[in-house]
């Protein structure tokens, strides 16, 4: 039993670390984007995958929502968001893959709304030709958001 729990707590730790992980690199490839405002894009997979600067002022796929209405929504979803992992972390079950893709969604909405607080637009940096220009936040939210998906089509 003693194993077990060890093995559990290590688990845990790795995920929280890979998501931290995923958060800071976020912060400091935008950091670094703001350098390439006048720079060209560095190409990752030549024309088709490039790293660069873009401002967005609106929501995912530069949907046309933005202001002081939806920094409120997000900072009201951020609360709900550490309220509802703060439920299942105390909870006795063990709710690994939802507190995990909650917490991809949180980290990745806290970058985001950062941006827009300190810059008044959200920096996105990897952009895929003909598709969309993102950033890893949006990676992190898109990815939590997939797995509470998967995760409601398991068997209980």
């Amino acid at each position: 039993m003693n194993k077990l729990i060890k093995k559990i707590g290590f688990i845990n730790i790795v995920i929280a670390a890979v998501i931290a992980i995923f958060f800071i690199g976020d912060r400091y490839l935008k950091l670094r984007a703001i350098n390439l405002t006048t720079a060209a894009p560095i190409r990752l997979a030549g024309d088709i995958f490039t790293y660069t600067f873009k401002s967005n002022y609106y929501i995912a796929f530069s949907l046309p929502l933005g202001g002081p209405l939806l920094n409120g929504a997000i900072l009201i979803l951020v609360i709900v968001l550490i309220a509802t992992i703060t439920l299942f972390i105390l909870s006795k079950n063990q709710h690994r893959l939802e507190i995990s893709g909650l917490a991809l969604i949180l980290l990745g909405a806290i970058s985001n709304l950062a941006d827009r607080l300190i810059y008044g637009y959200v920096i996105d940096y990897f952009y895929l030709k003909n598709f969309t220009i993102f950033n890893l936040a949006d990676v992190m939210i898109s990815s939590g958001a997939l797995i509470l998906i998967l995760n409601s089509f398991k068997k209980k």
